[in-house]
């Protein structure tokens, strides 16, 4: 129901260097100029989940019967009819566009009968475009968030504590308000709509034990995947209803789900490891806004103890690794580099992670880059583009282009590398958004490297 502000973004190894971003080096020196133009993904590129329907039944009811609080809820919700969804407020040019691309992704892939209408007519799904301050101020935490039964952040101010508003309380689904800034990167107001809209018709809790979905909060997946489609129109299969019993809606899973995925029904099943509640704690504080920094690395490593003694060998775990080598880089870079590897090491293990192995890539290429080893940032880098092309990644995508590009400007290759580092521009825009925070990143990852200046 709320995207956090969490900071699981591409960034990079900048405290390996201990020069000064004062003024632009040489190799950096297009981000003067004016930037390319913005470019935008294609159709995506959608992977059928492999799962047992036995292990993705569970996930449903999970999903479906439990808010992120861990709280029960009595009753399925759905929309019992056609969806409309409308736009209001300042959006950004990038919100329309994106928006379109999603509904017709729910429709074909989802079966989702849900489609667009004006700004003046009557809609199920109100989305207002907001100040990133507006909603700051209505939810701190929040990046983006949507609650039933309001239309317009001033509606959700006057009914925020009354029943209406009250997830728990629902019957039906009937109106929603989803909140999302005008005043962010494109990528972000993309990834908003995807995790709130998709929360807007359907599950409302968020699982960081599933690692091929939106839904869940570590914010790896940021589009809608196969797997989140199947959970989709199986949540509008025409067997189920609002209403509907926990017990109930599980005796009719087998069948929808043999319908919808027969393939899971030869998949072998898993035992389901649950998340406690200490663990998320320790993850948000780590990675959410207001915690000191002394209180992140102590949450993290808090994270990873837990992890340990759980006997996680899951991305979790990965995750746990990662999360700590990050709190600790700027104080002890070689040893975040030893959770680096620990993070690779138990996603390498665990099918399905290419993309979780991308970011954890921007962090060890980052440290050879530090070091000279252009080489070895190149062939750690180089297999990842793709995955996160392929994932509609952008800022993650144009981090490991600049990455690349230094790492052939390490290795003599400055005609390529130059090359590189422009094609990557497009994708930087449509990532980090201003030309600001594009040159910004330009320069952060410059700075990595041990070449002298212009």
């Amino acid at each position: 129901m709320i995207r956090f502000a969490l900071i699981l973004v591409a960034a990079v190894l900048a405290a390996c260097s201990d020069r000064g971003a004062s003024d632009t080096p040489t190799r950096a020196r297009i981000a003067d100029s004016t930037l390319p133009p913005v470019k935008t993904f294609g159709p995506t590129m959608v992977r059928a989940p492999v799962a047992s329907n036995a292990n993705i039944a569970a996930d449903f009811l999970s999903l479906h019967f439990e808010l992120e609080s861990g709280r029960p809820l009595p009753i399925l919700t759905r929309f019992e009819g056609p969806i409309s969804v409308r736009v209001t407020g300042n959006a950004a040019p990038s919100l329309r566009p994106d928006l379109t691309a999603l509904v017709v992704r729910l429709q074909r892939e989802a079966g989702i009968d849900i489609r667009q209408v004006g700004e003046a007519q009557d809609a199920n799904i109100t989305i207002q475009s907001v100040s990133r301050e507006d909603i700051r101020k209505a939810l701190p935490q929040a990046a983006c968030f949507v609650v039933p039964n309001v239309e317009s952040l001033a509606e959700f101010k006057r009914k925020r504590r009354q029943p209406a508003t009250n997830w728990s309380l629902l019957r039906e689904r009937y109106k929603m308000g989803i909140f999302v800034p005008h005043d962010a990167p494109p990528q972000e107001i993309r990834d908003c709509l995807h995790e709130e809209l998709a929360q807007a018709i359907g599950p409302l809790n968020d699982l960081y034990r599933l690692q091929d979905s939106v839904f869940n909060d570590d914010n790896v997946h940021t589009v809608l995947t196969g797997y989140d489609m199947l959970i989709l129109r199986a949540s509008y299969a025409p067997e189920l209803h609002s209403g509907m019993s926990k017990a109930e809606v599980a005796a009719r899973l087998p069948s929808i789900l043999t319908r919808l995925n027969p393939r899971g029904d030869s998949e072998p099943s898993h035992a389901i490891s649950g998340t406690p509640r200490s663990w998320i704690g320790d993850v948000q504080i780590a990675l959410g806004p207001g915690s000191s920094n002394n209180a992140r690395r102590s949450a993290a490593a808090s994270a990873a103890r837990t992890a340990q003694d759980l006997g996680w060998m899951d991305h979790r775990r990965a995750f746990s690794h990662y999360l700590l080598g990050r709190m600790i880089q700027n104080e002890d870079p070689r040893l975040a580099q030893q959770h680096y590897e620990s993070a690779m090491g138990y996603l390498s293990a665990t099918p399905g992670t290419e993309l979780h192995r991308a970011f954890v890539v921007t962090q060890t290429a980052a440290f050879a880059i530090s070091q000279g080893r252009g080489a070895s940032a190149l062939e750690q880098v180089d297999p990842y583009i793709p995955v996160a092309a392929r994932a509609e990644n952008a800022a993650l995508m144009s981090t490991l282009m600049l990455l690349k590009a230094e790492a052939l400007d390490l290795m003599g290759q400055s005609d390529e590398a130059r090359s590189v580092r422009l094609d990557s521009l497009g994708w930087a825009r449509y990532g980090f958004g201003s030309d600001a925070a594009v040159k910004a990143k330009m320069r952060e990852i410059s700075d990595l490297s041990p070449l002298p200046r212009g």
